[in-house]
């Protein structure tokens, strides 16, 4: 019997947020006593759900519901303050652009940089250094500083490094409603090769379309809770139907 990819049991996070900033040292000094006051802001209580192996799975949800959070739990980039993750796989995360770039050097040291982060040996590097760039369609471009990049650029640079690792499971945080409508199409060309492949991906996406097209399952979050859990068009519906009621309650 197969093991799960992903298996979350009764994951809960919150997070600390001050009334008031202390601004400088000087007032530091000066009232060193001074209690500041803090709320608890929950973001996530008691998620439970598994992603079988190979499955696409999607997290929906408006903005603030607890979607980014889950997916950086799974990432092992923030650690849930109960419950229980279990990844079974090695991880491929797309989940913040920008991050593990140094935007001082040009895309050909990034793409090294970023490549051996993610677990790319040296000779993966040079083997896979032109689909690297020829994917992201920024030959022109290799030895500019990503300083000059444009945000979609930058976007095509880290999902064609990410898809390069021979990863079980990739996690995808909306990145791609950066790029451009040509490019989105191209990465979810990927997407079918991942199925081909067997591959497991979660992801986090406004584009309900998307979704469905692509997700066997999906999530849906609201206020950091689940609302809904099952195939990706029935939770999408469930989520239409709850944007229809409040959209005629402040209507």
């Amino acid at each position: 019997m197969n093991l799960p990819a992903i298996e979350v049991q009764d994951v809960s996070k919150a997070f600390v947020l001050p009334h008031q900033r202390r601004t400088s040292a000087k007032d530091v000094f000066l009232h060193p006593l001074r209690k500041i006051d803090r709320d608890w802001v929950r973001a996530l209580e008691d998620i439970s759900f598994t992603v079988e192996p190979g499955e696409f799975f999607g997290i929906i949800g408006a903005n603030g519901s607890g979607k980014s959070t889950l997916l950086r739990i799974l990432a092992g980039i923030y650690r849930a303050d109960s419950g229980v993750v279990r990844v079974s796989g090695k991880l491929s995360p797309f989940i913040e652009l920008g991050v593990g770039f140094n935007f001082d050097l040009n895309a050909r040291d990034n793409i090294r940089i970023n490549g051996t982060l993610l677990g790319l040996t040296p000779r993966e590097l040079d083997e896979r250094f032109d689909e690297i760039v020829g994917f992201a369609e920024l030959e022109r471009f290799v030895d500019q500083k990503l300083r000059n990049y444009s945000s979609g650029m930058q976007l095509r640079l880290a999902y064609s490094i990410a898809i390069q690792v021979d990863f079980d499971i990739l996690l995808l945080d909306e990145g791609l409603a950066v790029g451009d409508q040509a490019f989105q199409e191209k990465c979810f060309a990927t997407f079918e090769r991942f199925r081909a492949e067997g591959k497991t991906v979660v992801f986090v996406s406004h584009d309900l379309g998307a979704v469905a097209s692509f997700c066997d399952r999906a999530l849906l979050l609201a206020g950091g809770r689940t609302v809904a859990l099952g195939p990706a068009d029935q939770v999408i519906e469930t989520y239409n139907r709850s944007a229809r009621a409040h959209a005629a309650e402040v209507a």
